[in-house]
């Protein structure tokens, strides 16, 4: 079963200043990445533009239906990326609900896709989810009970206040299959997980998870699976076209735009 909420039609609002009043962001994403996502299985989200903020994000899954050749891509996927670290056992979400708010996770940093593929201090299989020019990093999955049903819209955008109350009292922790503390170059500064900021505490030359991708044929096939599958969003993403392993855009079947609350980030940074 799950609640309906239709919310009222709300006005643009401009992204004049980089200063953006994010109060309860949400992201729409294609389906089976936004599942993925709020389950703990997915750790990063990527991107080909930069997060404008850290802290919580809910996460909306788009009315895209995916076909079960896409969601089966993802799955390997994931199953190779987590044997790398010793989880044999996923338990992947029996359904992946579309047009539906899904739950949140905590963003606590952004960093280039060469950063993390050189970043030490995470598993490999970490290292290897991003492959798109800028990775959020995500921790603290928590999902909805009952999925709200609702309409989305492109970039970030905040949610309307009686969804996002309706939303807290339904949020349950998630275990996710392997924890992953993503650490602060700045302990004393949990904004200091940005683009750029863990390039002089990389070794130099080091690109691990080069070298990861190419140790299993099944590892290779699985990658490329992946890659196969997100590229079928890529020329309707938002921002420039880019093949990563994410839930890229947040189009309806039908090509429109959904509607929201909407704040367009596009070249934002708050960073």
């Amino acid at each position: 079963m799950y609640l309906k909420f239709e919310p009222r039609r709300p006005q643009t609002q401009s992204m004049g200043s980089r200063n953006v009043n994010y109060t309860n962001p949400c992201l729409t994403m294609h389906q089976p990445w936004a599942s993925l996502l709020v389950y703990g299985i997915k750790r990063i989200e990527g991107r080909s533009w930069p997060s404008p903020l850290t802290g919580r994000l809910w996460i909306h899954a788009a009315g895209k239906v995916p076909d079960p050749e896409t969601i089966k891509a993802m799955e390997d996927f994931y199953k190779q990326l987590y044997a790398l670290d010793g989880v044999t056992d996923l338990k992947f979400p029996e359904h992946y609900p579309v047009s539906r708010l899904l739950g949140c996770v905590e963003v606590v940093g952004c960093v280039k896709c060469e950063e993390l593929a050189s970043w030490e201090d995470v598993p490999q299989g970490v290292r290897l989810e991003g492959q798109t020019a800028f990775c959020w990093l995500c921790e603290q999955p928590q999902k909805l009970l009952v999925p709200f049903e609702m309409r989305g819209n492109q970039g970030v955008y905040n949610l309307e206040k009686r969804i996002l109350e309706g939303a807290l009292r339904g949020l349950c922790p998630v275990e996710p299959p392997l924890q992953v503390k993503f650490p602060l170059p700045d302990p004393r500064n949990r904004f200091s997980l940005k683009p750029g900021s863990l390039v002089h505490g990389l070794k130099n030359g080091s690109n691990n998870s080069k070298a990861d991708e190419g140790s299993s044929p099944d590892l290779a096939a699985a990658i490329a699976g992946a890659r196969a599958a997100a590229t079928q969003f890529s020329k309707k993403s938002y921002g420039p076209p880019s093949a990563g392993f994410q839930g890229q855009g947040s189009r309806t079947r039908s090509g429109t735009q959904e509607g929201g609350q909407r704040l367009v980030t596009k070249n934002v940074q708050r960073w």
